[in-house]
């Protein structure tokens, strides 16, 4: 299997419901390294995975949709715990319907996968992997 990952940033703010989280149901900010990995079985005719360029370009797109936000007032995560593998799934999702749309590129469609890392420091991070 053959992969390429882009990397972004966000900064976000958000609590969380439940026991579980401790001091983290009060409000609280959050630093996210974004790494987005696409996989394939082939390269395309080319001979890439798929065009960094797009990849890196429709992965900040995603990202400006998140950064320097509350999620907690965001209508989309509303009653949601905006957990880092929540947030994963989001980011990855969002980026295979990029693919399904064409805006990364003809060459795209031949992906198999995506898997997106975010990164809470340099101890602990969480990851979602979805089948395109």
């Amino acid at each position: 299997m053959f992969s390429i990952t882009v990397r972004d940033h966000i900064m976000i703010a958000h609590s969380f419901r439940g026991d579980v989280f401790g001091p983290a149901q009060r409000l609280h900010g959050a630093t996210f390294l974004v790494d987005a990995t696409f996989r394939r079985e082939q390269l395309d005719e080319d001979n890439i995975v798929v065009d960094i360029g797009l990849a890196t370009r429709e992965l900040g797109e995603i990202t400006a949709e998140l950064n320097y936000r509350n999620l907690d007032e965001h209508p989309e995560f509303a009653g949601v715990n905006t957990s880092t593998e929540f947030l994963a799934k989001v980011v990855a999702d969002r980026l295979a319907e990029r693919v399904h749309k064409g805006a990364l590129g003809e060459g795209a469609k031949g992906l198999a996968a995506i898997s997106v890392t975010l990164h809470e420091s340099h101890i602990a991070w969480a990851s979602y992997e979805r089948d395109l």
